[in-house]
């Protein structure tokens, strides 16, 4: 049946395939938590879990999250990066069998109040310099003797922290951040988890036994220059839609809304069936690539909630119903990002629910 939506984010699955693989490639002896939080980062969380279903763990960011992945039958195991905050949410992810990060003293006492014979799997965030969540360095023995002398929980805990620099291969923070997990963590038993995406690349001192990849699984660069495909990856989602008017504007007129453009020529402007209610950056500026027939031409104007306008007149004729692709293989996300001041996060994550998303 066609489709009903012109806007359409289409994920390949085989790119997701792919990519896990060259984390493999990357970090080849630690396992791997993917992480498919925010609808994994806007590319739907149920079949991107099952497109990555050879990965060791999942990753997810709350319980509600977790809570679809195990409605839509994925028994693998999963972990909630943010954990639980009351005695119902530790119910039911206890009865889920979750995977719970630990990072503050409300969530030992919640651990410490669970009752009857229900046990979990731990992992203790240490802070090691980002200063968002996990316990300090001074606190990390205490908290660690609590969480381990705790009945209601399996083994050692997962020892773990987060990188805040890791993109910058130059900034110091990482290896410091490095130096002080080593020495926090130093002659305790477990396993170990540092590396996200950037620490994947960049840092092969941060491997550890669990790697944590997020963007690089989707085919996009975690570093603020570059693209995905050059580091060989591919990305997972094309963002694609049509041409549904043409127009002719005389020299001098303007285009969309504050008249934030003029045509400097007689021009011809295509008008595509997208905007920042599907998700597009608002704030992507004139001249930011669009392709139209396997061609690239520059968006003009304002991105309006439900169409943006692209001067095609240097394109051989456009016509209504031509396909049109925002981002993706040939307009690299990173590119349309860096246009409109953004991330890559941002744009993926944006995706709004009326787009409609087709696996490949």
């Amino acid at each position: 049946m066609q489709s009903q939506s012109l806007i359409r984010a289409v994920v390949d699955a085989t790119a997701l395939h792919h990519n896990l693989r060259q984390v493999r490639r990357a970090a080849p002896a630690s396992r791997v938590m993917a992480v498919i939080k925010a609808n994994a980062y806007g590319h739907g969380m149920v079949p991107a879990a099952k497109a990555l279903a050879e990965a060791d763990g999942f990753a997810v960011a709350r319980l509600g999250e977790g809570l679809a992945l195990r409605a839509a039958g994925l028994a693998n195991r999963i972990l909630l990066l943010e954990g639980v905050f009351n005695a119902e949410q530790l119910a039911a992810a206890a009865q889920a069998q979750f995977e719970l990060m630990v990072h503050s003293v409300e969530q030992l006492e919640l651990l410490e109040a669970l009752s009857g014979d229900a046990k979990v799997t731990a992992w203790i965030k240490v802070d090691s310099g980002m200063n968002r969540l996990g316990f300090r360095l001074e606190d990390f023995a205490a908290a660690h003797a609590r969480l381990r002398s705790n009945v209601h929980v399996h083994a050692a805990p997962t020892l773990v922290t987060h990188l805040a620099s890791a993109d910058d291969r130059r900034d110091p923070q990482t290896r410091r951040q490095l130096d002080a997990f080593e020495a926090a963590t130093a002659g305790y038993g477990g396993e170990r988890s540092i590396a996200n995406s950037a620490g994947i690349l960049a840092w092969p001192t941060a491997h550890a036994d669990w790697v944590r990849p997020g963007l690089m699984l989707y085919g996009v660069s975690p570093f603020p220059s570059g693209t995905g495909a050059g580091l060989e990856l591919r990305p997972a989602m094309t963002l694609c839609t049509e041409v549904i008017a043409v127009k002719d504007v005389k020299a001098g007129e303007t285009v969309g809304y504050g008249g934030a453009w003029t045509a400097q020529r007689a021009t011809r402007i295509a008008v595509v069936a997208a905007g920042y209610g599907d998700g597009y950056p608002r704030k992507a500026a004139s001249g930011t690539p669009v392709l139209i027939g396997r061609r690239r031409a520059p968006l003009v104007g304002r991105v309006s909630m439900d169409m943006l306008t692209v001067d095609v007149t240097d394109l051989p004729p456009v016509a209504v119903g031509d396909p049109v692709e925002l981002w993706g293989n040939d307009i690299p996300v990173e590119e349309v990002a860096a246009h409109a001041q953004a991330i890559a996060w941002d744009l993926l994550c944006g995706v709004s629910q009326r787009v409609q998303l087709q696996f490949s």
